[in-house]
Formats: structure tokens, C-alpha cells, sequence
């Protein structure tokens, strides 16, 4: 019985052998071909990219990851192979062997590495077949985002696709090179942990052993990196996967990546010192992008003041302008009233905005409106230097001739101003800044703008919930300076917070971290922390930093970002693998989904369906 059972396993295992077991199998990459391999006999497997047939003789563009080579099966000379060859239409999984051969005089393509070569087939293998693709992968065409979603595999056979999960490769195995030369350790921390109380909401894990408990799938690893410094390893790093549950724009995904690092025995300078090496080095390694060496360095309330951003697109000018002292004694009621109860008025200047029309001038206000701002004013230079506007009548010729000159205002020229409260004015300004920017092309698409934003608030007022929230995190250090600040003025304290800004966008952020447990809970208890909260949420921290908790600080620069940058794609979704659509939905899985009625009950859970009608 045994012996038969051993034959029939004998048999099935030999016939899976002869299943697949590949007759032509590869021995050159197809993007690998050059003039120095002909004459050679080599064997190619890869997709067919395109087929066409010249009457008789058949082209094959077969393409894999390295790149795509053309390939001819000629009846004459390969009846068999031809044959075969019939039944290829573009995407067949194929195995080609045949020689290499100069191209004929006239028919090389510079375009591709392989263009001075060709492959001559003597023996055609169709490794699978395929139906009707849903859109064609051998163009760069455009294709609805969500079907390109569903069939995410068949977008990623792309060229440019897989150029650009080839280029994330890249990066990473830099990045990590470079870590590892400055002495940093890698590791990894949990991905089920404790729910954060502050941030953006947390995606829950239920605990099935204790009803009503949860992890957390953690949006960053701050505190176990923090718990790292304490343990001693001085210089941790790992690349990330940190989730969010927040809502999705073109910048965000509920799951991203980041390079995580934390060093211990280090000052703020330490710490960007480190980044700036990084950035650069992988910047000039694997793009031809320029940069701005060394980063540009602005204070929060720098940034604030000339930029209304903590996240400035530095690649042009155009910083506001503070037209307070100006007005002083101005009688128009929009700027009085304004400076009066405490606000800003403040411009910018639209380089040959001028020549707008009314309806474009509209179309500008109502993007200050947009960000909050209750309209915008405005003065046109004419050619003559005189001024166009519906508030020069409200404004002395020795204030128009002020702002003029303030804001470098010349022929033909906009100035747009705003006057609010000093946020609104920001908001507004900023958001026109960027308009303007983008309208009259100021920023050099080739060149990536890092800048240094450092000395941030610790705290800032919640107005909604009427009391001090962080401004940047929980855990950064104060100005020393600074500390005997919290009861008596909050608003003014700085802390050793910084980001690091690229065209508009925030790249990383980090801080030094408060490493004395009596200085973290003044800082928790001035968020609103009762002792008790502090202890519940924060306690485990709170007993590591009484344990000998060294300085320590850290960053975490975002690597899906990064890679945007360097292919110049305005969307993270274009540089993962296997993004989520708005709403975090995946249309190729079909997460989320509905689970088994057996799953939930094991997890003591019951969902409750509110009514359709419900908001």
C-alpha cells in the first residue's frame, strides 16, 4: 500500500515538473542587449509590448523590467517558431530564443538602449496567454484612476510605473547606506501599540482575549524611539509604516512610510546636520534636481512674517509685505478698522497682474475668501505709475506712493492686499503667494527648495475648545530660557522644534526631546492633562525619563514624499505600489470589507448600521 502510494506521489510530483519546467529559459535581460552581443545565441522571457506583422515576418517588442528589445520571426527561417508566433497579441507571457543581430541600416532606435540590435527567434515558447486587458500597458495614456486601482498589477507592468518603484528602491538602499556609515542602528518597533490621545485618529485592533480593549496601529513610533534613547542605543533608525486614519488628499494615504530616526547626546544642530547630509546625498545620487546648498534656515516667526507659511515654497520671491506703519493714519475704514482691533494689513505684489481682467481679479478674491479672508483690496500700477483701483480714492498720495515702494511695485503690476486677524492674513496671503507662483510659472520645476524651519511654539490657543494646545508636538523641548514661561506667558514660549520644507510642501519634522519627567507633566498639565490622565497615558514615559533618560531628539522624513519630488508627481499614490482611492478604499482587494459574523462575535463586537437618512 505504501509503495503504491509512494508511485502515484512519484508521478503527480514528475508531472508537475513537466507542468513547469521551462523549456527556454532566460539567459540575458531583454534591456540588456547591446552591440557587443551579437552573434550571440541568448534566450529572452519577458511581456509582449507589441506585436506587429509586415507581411510575413513578425515583430515582437518584448519587454521586461530591465527595458524592452525588438525581436523578428521570420517564416523562412524559423517556419515552427513562426507558426507559434501567430497566436502572440500584446501582454503574452512569452520565452524567446534566438541571435543577436545588427539592426538594418536605417532602423535603429536611439530612443531605447537596445536600439542598435535586434533579436533573430529560431524557438518561440508562449509561457501564458491573456484575456482582453482592461487598458493597454505598452502606452503611457491616460486611464481613470480607479480602474488603473483595480488592475493596479497590470499598471505597474508600466515602464514608467515600475521606473518609478525602481527609483523607491534606490532611495531606500541609500538612505539606509547612509545611516548605517553614520553609525545608526536599525530597528524595528511595534506595529500594535497603545492608542495616542492627541494627533489624528488612531486605526483600532480589538483585543479579543478582554472585551473593550484595543491597540492602536501607531501613527508614529515617538515614543518607543523616545524609550530607545533610554535604553541606550544613542543612534536608531528604521524606515516606518505608520497609519493615520485622516482624511485623504493628494499628500496623504492612511498608510505611509517614513525614515524614523532618533540619537541620543545631541543638540538641534546634530540632528539637521544628519538629514541635510542625507537629503543631498540622495538627491544628487539618483536625480539630476537641483538644489539650494546649504538649506536656507527661517525662524517660525520668520516664515510667518515673510511667507504667511511654516512651509514655504522657496524656489521665488514675492514675500509680503507689512503695510502697518504705512497706514497708521489711514482713513480708509477696511485697513483702519483692521489695524485698530489688533489685525494686520499686509500685500503681496502679481508681477504683470495688471492685466488682469475684472472677472480674474474676482477669481483672485474669491480664492482669499477661500481661505478665510473677507475679501481682498487691490491697487494696479499703470504705465504712467499712476494707480487703478476702487480704494485709491480712500488712500493719500503719500501712502500709495508708500506702498509702492514697499512692496517694489512697478508698471504693470498687482498689489494685493489683505487685512484680518494676523492668522487670516496669513492664510490668505500664503494661498495667493502659491496662485501667483503657479499663474506666472516663478518656481523652476527642476529645482527642489529645502529650507529650515526651526524655533517653533510650544503652544498655541484653541479658540474652538477655548484652551492651549501644542503647536508642533507634546514632547519638545523648550528655549531654557523659555520654561519659567508656561504659567505667565505661554504664547511667547519657543521650543527646539524643526521642519524641513520642499516647494511648498512639509518634508520632515522633528524636535529635541523633553528628556525630565517634572517638565513633561508641566507641559501635559498646561494641555489640559489631569495628573491622573498624565499617569494613565503617559506614565510608562514619565518612569523611563526618571530612570536616566539621556538628551535625545529626532526626525522623520517622509519617504513617499521624497520620491514625489524626484519624479515630479504632485500625487503620493503614484510612487506606492498598492495605494488606497479617497476614503483609504482599495478597489483591487475590495478593503474594507465586511467580515463573518462568527469573527465578530469572537471579538464581542456588534456594528450597529445607522439609518441611510442619517448624517
Amino acid at each position: 500500500m505504501n509503495q503504491e502510494r509512494s508511485k502515484r506521489r512519484d508521478a503527480r510530483e514528475l508531472q508537475l515538473r513537466k507542468d513547469t519546467d521551462w523549456m527556454l529559459k532566460r539567459t540575458v535581460y531583454c534591456g540588456n542587449l547591446r552591440a557587443s552581443d551579437i552573434g550571440k545565441t541568448v534566450t529572452l522571457n519577458g511581456w509582449a509590448h507589441s506585436v506587429r506583422d509586415h507581411g510575413g515576418l513578425i515583430f515582437v517588442d518584448l519587454r521586461d523590467r530591465t527595458g524592452l528589445v525588438q525581436t523578428v520571426i521570420d517564416p523562412d527561417a524559423a517556419p515552427s517558431a513562426h507558426s507559434v508566433a501567430q497566436h502572440i497579441k500584446n501582454e503574452t507571457v512569452l520565452a524567446l530564443t534566438g541571435r543577436v543581430r545588427q539592426r538594418p541600416e536605417g532602423t535603429e532606435n536611439p530612443r531605447i538602449p537596445t536600439g542598435e540590435v535586434e533579436l533573430e527567434v529560431s524557438d518561440v515558447e508562449i509561457l501564458n496567454t491573456t484575456k482582453v486587458l482592461p487598458f493597454q500597458v505598452d502606452q503611457d495614456t491616460a486611464v481613470n484612476e480607479e480602474l488603473r486601482l483595480k488592475y493596479r498589477y497590470l499598471d505597474l507592468r508600466r515602464p514608467a510605473m515600475f521606473h518609478k518603484l525602481k527609483l523607491r528602491h534606490e532611495v531606500v538602499k541609500r538612505i539606509r547606506a547612509y545611516m548605517y556609515e553614520q553609525g545608526f542602528i536599525e530597528v524595528e518597533t511595534p506595529i500594535m501599540t497603545r492608542s495616542t490621545p492627541e494627533g489624528a485618529r488612531d486605526y483600532l485592533v480589538p483585543y479579543r482575549l478582554q472585551p473593550g480593549l484595543f491597540y492602536a496601529l501607531p501613527q508614529a513610533p515617538q515614543q518607543f524611539k523616545q524609550l530607545l534613547m533610554v535604553a541606550g542605543v544613542e543612534k536608531y533608525f528604521q524606515i516606518a509604516k505608520c497609519f493615520r486614519d485622516e482624511a485623504q488628499r493628494a499628500d496623504r494615504q492612511p498608510e505611509f512610510t517614513q525614515l524614523d530616526l532618533e540619537m541620543s547626546f545631541v543638540e538641534q544642530e546634530d540632528i539637521l546636520g544628519i538629514v541635510e547630509g542625507m537629503t543631498i546625498d540622495v538627491v544628487e545620487a539618483l536625480s539630476d534636481k537641483k538644489l539650494i546648498k546649504p538649506f536656507p534656515r527661517f525662524t517660525y516667526d520668520e516664515a510667518m512674517r515673510r511667507f504667511g507659511t511654516d512651509k514655504p515654497d522657496v524656489r521665488f520671491g514675492l514675500e509680503l509685505v507689512d503695510c502697518a506703519q504705512i497706514l497708521l493714519g489711514t482713513e480708509f475704514g477696511v485697513f483702519k478698522n483692521a489695524l485698530e482691533s489688533g489685525g494686520q494689513v499686509k500685500a503681496v505684489r502679481y508681477p504683470g497682474g495688471g492685466a488682469l481682467s475684472r472677472k480674474e481679479i474676482d477669481d483672485l478674491t474669491a480664492i482669499a475668501k477661500e481661505a478665510g479672508a473677507k475679501g481682498m483690496a487691490y491697487l494696479i500700477v499703470e504705465e504712467n505709475g499712476s494707480v487703478r483701483s476702487p480704494i485709491a480714492k480712500f488712500l493719500s498720495e503719500a501712502e500709495i506712493a508708500s506702498l509702492l515702494a514697499a512692496t517694489d511695485a512697478s508698471a504693470g503690476d498687482l498689489i494685493a492686499f489683505i487685512a484680518d486677524t494676523p492668522l487670516t492674513v496669513a492664510k490668505a496671503l500664503d494661498r495667493l503667494r502659491r496662485e501667483i507662483g503657479e499663474r506666472q510659472q516663478l518656481a523652476d520645476p527642476n529645482l527642489l527648495a529645502f529650507c529650515w524651519i526651526v524655533d517653533f511654539p510650544v503652544f498655541e490657543w484653541d479658540e474652538e475648545n477655548n484652551r492651549w494646545t501644542f503647536a508642533h508636538n507634546p514632547f519638545a523641548m523648550p528655549h531654557p530660557e523659555h520654561v519659567d514661561l508656561i504659567e505667565s506667558d505661554p504664547a511667547a514660549m519657543r521650543s527646539f522644534c524643526y521642519d524641513l520644507a520642499c516647494n511648498g510642501s512639509e518634508w520632515a519634522s522633528g524636535s529635541i526631546r523633553i528628556h525630565k519627567p517634572d517638565l513633561q507633566r508641566a507641559i501635559l498639565r498646561k494641555l489640559g492633562y489631569s495628573d491622573e490622565q498624565i499617569d494613565e497615558q503617559f506614565g510608562h514615559m514619565l518612569e523611563a525619563f526618571s530612570l536616566g533618560a539621556p538628551p535625545h531628539g529626532g526626525i522623520a522624513p517622509g519617504i513617499d514624499r521624497l520620491i514625489t519630488y524626484l519624479t515630479g508627481d504632485d500625487n503620493i499614490r503614484e510612487v506606492i505600489a498598492f495605494p488606497k482611492m479617497g476614503g483609504g478604499l482599495d478597489p483591487m482587494t475590495g478593503a474594507p470589507s465586511t467580515v463573518d459574523a462568527r469573527q465578530l462575535e469572537e471579538l464581542h463586537l456588534e456594528v450597529i448600521y445607522l439609518p441611510e437618512d442619517s448624517d
